[in-house]
């Protein structure tokens, strides 16, 4: 049977470069499965791959949709679960016949694992959450995620309304938390796949990878973050732009922090995320881990 490569790590940990040159050395694509780098609008704060880079390996899932579609993690299982299967039957396919990589958690689980079924959520119920929340605003919805549902609250992007929200509407309509539906085996893959999945996790010491982290901020807003956020500031309230790196500048360019403000939360909250995706990477016990300066897989 075929082999899917998984790779996977937290932000700023060097994936990019790591899984370019390995794919060169097999010859297989890339498949990417970080959830921002798919919009088409905001290369920069995701940090996608450049055209260059893409010139030198296939990639897939990259730039193909705009910040103003939704896109789900439901969707893009059928999406890449299409495309692996034609990835896969190709007459010239090497063996592993492609690579998923991001630090997308629940992209990767959805092609890994399957996704459960989330039921669910009445009008009254959604309604009641959100008149709560313009009520109570940020701060109480993070208050009310923690005491519901305190696994969800260790992992999730707390800064991100619409999937806190999320969390209050499944878990009042359904009377269970949330993180209950989102309950995969860690010992392996749940769902029915045609090929073998063998997953490897990049890691580094806290410390270094905070440092990389922060210079990488610092290389963002050289390169032009600043703009590109300004570019897409009318469109700040699709759930695509949600996310580190935007809010904190869409806040400096609402007059609420400075600029230099809003450079230290980017680095602080990007640190905060790396933390929470590791915590969530770490729970899978099928993960291999290496130091991507290592020279070994």
């Amino acid at each position: 049977m075929s082999t899917l490569l998984v790779i996977v790590g937290p932000t700023g940990v060097g994936k990019t470069e790591f899984v370019l040159r390995l794919a060169e050395r097999i010859g297989c694509p890339i498949v990417n499965a970080d959830s921002r780098q798919i919009y088409k609008e905001i290369p920069i704060g995701t940090a996608a791959p450049t055209a260059a880079e893409q010139a030198r390996v296939p990639h897939y899932f990259v730039g193909t949709r705009s910040v103003m579609e939704d896109y789900s993690a439901g969707q893009f299982e059928r999406d890449c679960m299409a495309l692996l299967d034609e990835l896969r039957q190709r007459p010239n396919a090497t063996e592993p016949f492609a690579i998923l990589t991001g630090g997308s958690m629940m992209y990767i689980d959805a092609v890994c694992k399957g996704l459960d079924d989330i039921p669910s959520v009445n009008p009254e119920v959604r309604a009641e959450v959100q008149q709560a929340y313009r009520d109570g605003g940020l701060t109480w919805l993070q208050a009310e995620v923690a005491r519901i549902d305190p696994a969800y609250w260790a992992i999730v992007d707390q800064q991100n309304p619409q999937r806190l929200m999320h969390c209050v509407e499944v878990t009042r309509a359904a009377g269970k938390p949330y993180s209950l539906f989102r309950q995969k085996d860690q010992t392996g893959t749940n769902a029915e796949r045609p090929f073998e999945i063998e997953k490897i996790g990049l890691e580094r010491p806290r410390e270094e990878l905070y440092e990389r982290i922060n210079r990488r901020v610092d290389a963002m807003m050289a390169a032009g973050l600043e703009e590109e956020a300004r570019r897409v500031y009318p469109l700040r309230e699709h759930n695509s732009l949600q996310t580190v790196g935007y809010r904190e500048l869409f806040d400096y360019f609402d007059g609420k922090i400075s600029r230099e403000e809003a450079i230290r939360l980017i680095k602080q909250n990007s640190r905060h995320y790396a933390k929470r995706q590791m915590t969530w990477f770490r729970a899978d016990k099928t993960i291999r881990w290496i130091n991507p300066d290592s020279g070994r897989l």
